[in-house]
């Protein structure tokens, strides 16, 4: 939800800014800043291969170049310039949307070949349908005593389906593009309620361009300090903070046991599910510890404020959940399916019997469960200035300890913990 509110104030200090009267920048400086976010945002699109947001600018510069060459510069009240306003009302909210939906395939022709279509022929249409219009007399400014019209229900009803679009997208994936597609939209709403041409709207526009163009940062901040396997924080989140550790403080050094073998057993898919397993269950650590990814199958724990005796525990409790969270194996080896000249019409004549492929899909659900179990070494450090080196040296040690002493276990670096009895797994 950070993402969400972070991308938002940057519409919201637009809006207090323009309407104020805290700042008031002129039509050329909105123009020059709306030209500069956007030249920004289309090099920063291309470098990291985001056509989603290439093509959302792409969107946008159309978009309101349309609505100043058909209303020539005047509030579009009636004529091509209404026309363009409530097309591009319509279309655009349906474009954000569709872009939201797509992959992200980078620059090949097979991912920007279809948006790139779509978009010629909605401004073929936009042109078509304006161009049938004759130009109607319209203010050739707009006065504070005029208000402003008030946008026709299918525009309001196409931004309103967009944004609860765009928002369901956000709360279910959290990604930073996704949060920026929806404040985008919002601000392009703002600019055409306002006119859709002049000092303000085109204001709008600016902050929805520069919207789209940071979320590529904050992307690529997020891809450089998160795991995208696990949602975890990666090794240089983990190495940052451990540049700001001071003393007290702990270290967990925490190892998924006989990974490589569970891996070759099961396939990388099922090891990538006891990855997220085990990482949903680290980022819950008490003792105010945070998890961090450091790299295959380990994890690394810190604990500011607190020492080995403090954290023990609290990774005891963590160790347990794991070794208890079971999970079936998602997914069907398709290798293993009989293979032979019938197969083919087995499968055409499974499709007309529902009561076969419902028990096939029924065994499926009779695969054996699966638990994994994880060693644990850690290490304190009570020095003015701890020596980070030395402390995660101490606790790999640590870990090795509980390795060869059969796994399953949390060891310390300050002294040997006496075994426990051994529970059964299942991998």
């Amino acid at each position: 939800m950070k993402s969400l509110w972070t991308t938002g104030i940057w519409l919201l200090a637009a809006a207090v800014l323009l309407h104020t009267g805290l700042f008031t920048p002129t039509l050329t400086a909105v123009t020059l800043f709306y030209y500069c976010v956007l030249v920004a945002g289309l090099l920063l699109a291309w470098r990291f291969h985001s056509n989603r947001v290439f093509f959302a600018l792409l969107v946008l510069f159309l978009a309101e170049h349309a609505l100043a060459f058909f209303s020539a510069g005047r509030v579009p009240l009636l004529g091509p310039g209404h026309i363009a306003l409530v097309a591009i009302g319509v279309l655009l909210p349906l474009d954000f949307v569709l872009l939201s939906l797509a992959k992200e395939r980078g620059f090949v022709f097979s991912s920007i070949a279809p948006p790139a279509l779509a978009i010629f022929v909605q401004s073929v249409a936009v042109a078509v349908l304006c161009r049938a219009q004759p130009l109607a007399a319209a203010p050739r400014t707009l006065h504070h005593s005029l208000p402003l019209p008030a946008l026709p229900f299918s525009v309001v009803l196409a931004f309103a389906t967009a944004a609860m679009i765009l928002l369901a997208r956000f709360l279910l994936f959290h990604k930073p593009v996704e949060s920026a597609f929806l404040w985008a939209l919002a601000g392009c709403f703002l600019a055409l309620r306002f006119g859709g041409v002049g000092r303000i709207p085109s204001a709008y526009f600016a902050v929805a361009v520069f919207i789209l163009a940071v979320s590529i940062v904050e992307t690529s901040y997020l891809l450089a300090y998160h795991d995208e396997l696990t949602t975890l924080p990666s090794r240089r989140a983990f190495n940052d903070a451990l540049l700001r550790l001071e003393s007290p403080c702990s270290v967990a050094i925490v190892d998924i046991d006989h990974f490589k073998r569970f891996n070759d057993t099961y396939g990388h898919d099922t090891g990538d599910e006891v990855l997220r397993l085990v990482a949903s269950r680290l980022s819950r650590v008490g003792g105010g510890g945070r998890a961090y990814r450091c790299g295959g199958e380990e994890f690394a724990i810190l604990f500011p404020g607190k020492t080995s005796q403090d954290v023990v525990e609290h990774l005891e409790q963590l160790r347990a959940t794991i070794e208890t969270s079971a999970f079936r194996q998602r997914g069907y080896d398709r290798r293993q399916a009989p293979r032979g000249p019938d197969r083919r019409n087995q499968r055409i004549r499974g499709r007309t019997q529902a009561g076969r492929v419902v028990r096939q899909l029924a065994r499926m659900d009779d695969l054996p469960q699966l638990s994994v179990t994880v060693s644990m070494g850690v290490a304190s450090s009570t020095r003015e200035k701890p020596d980070l080196q030395q402390l995660i040296h101490q606790a790999d040690r640590a870990l090795y300890r509980a390795k060869a002493a059969g796994r399953n276990r949390v060891e310390t670096a300050s002294h040997r913990r006496k075994p426990r009895a051994k529970a059964a797994v299942t991998a």
